[in-house]
């Protein structure tokens, strides 16, 4: 890790792994927030109105988190890193279709994504347990409202 003008409470090993966890955090929720505008240009069909307004309170929470995960990733030390090559090159999330997707097809995905990165989150989670509780206690609370999210849009699945 390079020289950080911020000092932090953490020993080098915790703080690598929080590191860790944080920048990959932040690169997911900005690949979420890019899928879901993504998906809101490009939605169309029955309940349109409806999915379309509700993508773009999904880009809004991961805008948000984001800024929240970068942030604490400043205050332990740590530079984040969300230009458009390394959320190219290291997201985890699957990719959204390009085109018009149906509003049927629109919330599969979006599902299908926020599965995949609470899983992810959840990997996070369990790795910070011992080297920052503070971490740990954002990184569950972007889980919780991730895993709020996933059940308001499976909901319209049934």
């Amino acid at each position: 890790m390079a020289n950080s003008p911020i000092t932090s409470p953490l020993k080098d090993s915790d703080k690598e792994l929080t590191a860790s966890a944080l920048q990959t955090t932040v690169v997911d929720l900005v690949d979420l927030s890019l899928i879901a505008k993504q998906a809101h240009w490009n939605v169309v069909g029955k309940n349109f109105r409806s999915v379309h307004l509700q993508l773009d309170e999904l880009t809004t929470l991961a805008r948000g988190y984001t800024d929240s995960a970068a942030e604490r990733a400043n205050a332990i030390g740590v530079s984040p890193n969300a230009k458009a090559r390394t959320v190219s090159e290291n997201s985890g999330l699957p990719e959204y279709p390009d085109n018009w997707q149906s509003t049927d097809q629109t919330v599969d995905k979006i599902v299908e994504i926020l599965s995949v990165l609470i899983q992810r989150m959840r990997v996070r989670v369990d790795e910070t347990d011992k080297s920052d509780l503070v971490t740990q206690d954002l990184l569950i609370e972007i889980t919780q409202e991730l895993e709020k999210q996933h059940w308001m849009w499976q909901a319209q699945q049934a």
